[in-house]
């Protein structure tokens, strides 16, 4: 179960020219079934206190919902229509709050010249186009009744679309270690960071690392002890030495201490260097797929746009699934739609295919690697990037697929066109790294990028090569 939850600030709203009486029927319909959705991740801040009937429907109702909502820390709105509803007050909330809004309203039954009694999809309109003269993004559930799939299915999608960009919201990133000098193409403009998207880069040192994974290793307590019996019965040890076990271990407990320290939620990651201060006798990147089970997503070759990569996944998925960080490497020498994702070991064992046990082998460096196959399903394959200020999203779907064995960790990814893929991918503006997560939500993290002011790329669309 995902650990967070998403404050909505909700506010049903009504116009005063329609009787309340018949909003306030629409309002007991439609309100029990809004608060049944998604209870493990969703908690409402109402209205019910300051406006009638629960219902907002006048300027002077703005300042005191404004108060209410922003004391509670709302992480969205949603503005259910009673009826033809009010678009001042709408906009007027709306525009207080840089946050995601969620624009409904449930089908009208009947209505006749004789009796109009709420106009709610008439409403819809209007309120949508002052929201865009007020310069606020907005999410739309088509007008239907709140018990249809339309509804269930677009409130969730809203859901997953609140958690990314509440995930990327005022967070810090950890940079371990230094960027390889060789990777000129993981390079990050830090102070756009910070000015566009409020994320701050927060270095943590390997001098660090080495001192408190050494503290932690000459303690030797029960944690320690208790996470090296827990990963030897996951991972098939049998071709390792206990020194790089226990590195591997205190590494990992040594890192997510120092990330919390510094409030970091994602972390990118200079392995060779972790390697070498732990002075280990295989790959750090075992650590990285650990810190991900552990909610702490980790990039390879201290990709910060990486990091932003897996922290999207991971909140798009609601936790169902760890997030991953591969390279596209190969084609399959059998089907020219399939493209090898690998890395070398940083997948987290939760992905693992359990067709086997994970275990470690040498890799041709003669370091000790994790090395295991990932399991089959759909997937989802975000990058995001930047180039000359403006920012770029790719996003695709695919399922994974057999293929040969190879080193590391790695799976078989298989998709409709790869010539489409690989063309969007070249011109870019993307590296060879790319996020990944079980599932399918393509759909949600391009609506997160609209509210992000994104452009997104996909394999399906032609791809603007006058970057």
């Amino acid at each position: 179960m995902y650990k967070d939850k998403i404050n909505i600030g909700i506010m049903p709203t009504r116009r005063p020219v329609f009787k309340i009486e018949t909003a306030r029927i629409e309002y007991d319909i439609i309100m029990p079934i809004i608060r049944k959705q998604l209870p493990d991740y969703v908690k409402f801040t109402d209205v019910d206190d300051i406006c009638e009937q629960g219902m907002a429907a006048f300027p002077e109702d703005i300042p005191k919902i404004v108060s209410k909502f922003s004391a509670a820390g709302i992480d969205a709105l949603f503005f259910p229509f009673c009826d033809f509803g009010c678009e001042e007050v709408v906009a007027g909330v709306a525009k207080q709050f840089k946050l995601p809004v969620l624009i409904w309203g449930s089908r009208d039954k009947v209505s006749t010249f004789e009796k109009r009694e709420k106009e709610t999809q008439c409403g819809l309109f209007p309120a949508t186009k002052v929201l865009l003269n007020y310069g606020v993004t907005y999410s739309y559930i088509t007008n239907c009744a709140a018990s249809s799939p339309d509804f269930i299915k677009g409130f969730e999608k809203f859901v997953r679309v609140a958690f990314i960009l509440k995930s990327l919201r005022n967070i810090n990133i950890a940079e371990i270690g230094d960027r390889p000098k060789d990777f000129y193409s993981v390079m990050h403009n830090q102070q756009l960071l910070i000015e566009n998207f409020n994320i701050t880069v927060k270095p943590i040192t390997l001098l660090s690392i080495r001192e408190t994974a050494f503290d932690i290793l000459k303690k030797n307590d029960n944690e320690l002890t208790g996470y090296i019996k827990d990963f030897s019965s996951r991972m098939d040890c049998r071709d390792t030495d206990d020194d790089f076990i226990r590195k591997v271990c205190a590494g990992t407990l040594a890192i997510e201490r120092l990330m919390k320290q510094h409030n970091c939620k994602a972390g990118a990651f200079d392995c060779v260097g972790v390697r070498t201060a732990l002075e280990m006798t295989g790959s750090a990147c075992t650590i990285q797929g650990e810190l991900s089970d552990r909610g702490y997503p980790t990039a390879c070759e201290t990709d910060v746009w990486g990091a932003i990569s897996q922290l999207i996944c991971t909140a798009a998925s609601m936790g169902a699934d760890t997030e991953f960080l591969a390279d596209w490497t190969y084609r399959h020498p059998a089907n020219d739609n399939s493209e090898l994702i690998w890395h070398g070991g940083p997948f987290a064992y939760s992905l693992a295919s359990k067709s086997r046990k994970p275990s470690f082998r040498k890799n041709y460096r003669g370091f000790y690697e994790a090395w295991f196959e990932l399991k089959q399903g759909d997937l989802t394959l975000v990058r995001m990037d930047e180039l000359h200020g403006e920012y770029y999203m790719f996003l695709g779907e695919g399922k994974t697929t057999t293929g040969p064995e190879t080193t590391g960790t790695w799976v078989w990814l298989e998709v409709d066109d790869w010539k489409n893929w690989e063309e969007q991918l070249i011109f870019g503006p993307f590296v060879h790294h790319v996020a990944g997560v079980y599932g399918k939500y393509t759909d949600v993290i391009a609506e997160a990028a609209r509210y992000l002011g994104v452009h997104v790329i996909t394999p399906a669309t032609p791809h603007p090569k006058s970057l």
